[in-house]
């Protein structure tokens, strides 16, 4: 039988494992920074600069790239046209996968759980040639609507995949209690158990806004010129001859800044969203 550690090699140990957790920290943190630094940096350089492997973070800033980008309109439009698609794309989703996640978690309807992830494993592309044929038919190719729907495809299944667990987690009891106070089943869960869930909601609507707003492959299909979302104005920097690397780096930070502040904004409701369904269901 080994003999406890004393209590110096207990904090030895405690403290190398905390050194350890920086160390892991900090690689994991520059690796997924670096790229970023390294965007917003090239945004405010030239074009030779960009290209220059010997300027690194050392050079004279220039506010030409965002004042070219900005002044040619279209990163202007097509931020709108993104924020349009994925606002309305992502309340619509909600409004529709909340409801049905709390009914396929409350009352264990595994099977329609284990459809609705088939829905979310779909490879979308699968779907781009009859999705573009039906809308073709239909008249809206180039239109905000197709581009709602096919953003909702992955968003609905997304929003309900994620609330399941948390509906399903909740206590039943709660609401019991309300519908022997006279409650309907929904009453119930529209003044029990959907506030209780705010944090999930928050969580996937905001997931499913960022999906919306990077969104490339449904955008370049079914957009035009006048509803062109920023994923496809960031493509057309590159073109066959050459590329415009700090018009690119500009509009791509433009572009990052809505997100994060979305991110920042609701981190509170983000990480308890994600906690709490970490620990549920």
């Amino acid at each position: 039988m080994s003999a406890p550690l004393s209590p110096a090699r207990a904090r030895r140990g405690r403290r190398l494992g905390s050194w350890l957790r920086g160390i892991a920290i900090t690689v994991v943190t520059l690796v997924f920074a670096l790229p970023v630094v390294w965007m917003f940096a090239a945004a405010f350089k030239t074009n030779v600069q960009v290209t220059d492997p010997s300027v690194g973070l050392w050079f004279r800033p220039t506010l030409d790239n965002f004042r070219a980008v900005v002044e040619a309109g279209q990163i202007v439009r097509s931020m709108g046209n993104s924020l349009l698609v994925g606002v309305v794309s992502t309340v619509l989703s909600a409004v529709i996968a909340v409801p049905a996640a709390w009914a396929v978690g409350r009352f264990s309807m595994h099977r329609t759980g284990s459809v609705i992830l088939v829905a979310r494993i779909v490879p979308a592309i699968s779907l781009l040639v009859p999705w573009y044929y039906l809308f073709a038919r239909m008249g809206l190719v180039g239109s905000y609507t197709v581009l709602v729907l096919s953003h909702m495809f992955v968003s609905v299944p997304l929003i309900m995949w994620i609330m399941i667990s948390f509906f399903a987690g909740l206590p039943v009891e709660l609401e019991e209690a309300a519908r022997t106070d006279g409650l309907s089943a929904f009453g119930a869960f529209w003044r029990i158990s959907l506030p209780l869930a705010a944090p999930g909601t928050a969580t996937a609507s905001l997931l499913a806004f960022v999906f919306s707003w990077n969104n490339f492959m449904f955008a370049l299909v079914f957009s035009d010129d006048r509803t062109q979302t920023v994923p496809v104005t960031l493509f057309n920097f590159i073109s066959y001859a050459s590329t415009d690397w700090g018009g690119l780096m500009a509009a791509a930070a433009l572009i990052t800044v809505p997100v994060v502040l979305a991110a920042l904004l609701g981190q509170k409701y983000l990480v308890a969203g994600l906690t709490s369904g970490a620990s549920k269901g």
